[in-house]
């Protein structure tokens, strides 16, 4: 199945999915080390979005989550790439500082579960769910 959606930060990507209907904050939420969720209570907690496609509804939180995103990159334990919603500021400034390809507003509701894989084109705007 392809998906059309908005281009937000370019490349192609494809791997496993990770996925959250909460949103998630970058700043307190992941551990930059590592790339696990550390939000208490958050659906994913105990889980690593290292090497994954993560999707999300939007972010949340302060704006220094952009440079946690970043961290994550420069730790090599960064998203793969990540598909939201409705993308806002603080992860779409991180997607792009940190060269992530990430797209948002998919044309229809995402059925997507962990472990599918998923093909980010967000060169041309599309989703491929495999």
């Amino acid at each position: 199945m392809i998906i059309n959606c908005r281009i937000i930060s370019k490349g192609v990507v494809e791997g496993p999915a990770i996925v959250s209907k909460e949103p998630i904050s970058f700043l307190g939420g992941v551990d930059p080390k590592t790339g696990k969720i550390i939000e208490v209570g958050h659906p994913l907690e105990g889980k690593n979005i290292s090497g994954k496609i993560l999707i999300f509804p939007r972010g949340k939180g302060s704006t220094v989550g952009s440079y946690v995103m970043y961290q994550l990159k420069k730790n090599n334990v960064a998203p793969l790439g990540i598909i939201n919603e409705d993308a806002e500021v603080i992860v779409t400034v991180g997607a792009i500082i940190s060269n992530i390809p990430m797209v948002d507003k998919p044309e229809i509701q995402l059925n997507i579960k962990d472990g599918q894989i998923v093909k980010i084109d967000a060169e041309n705007g599309k989703i491929e769910v495999k």
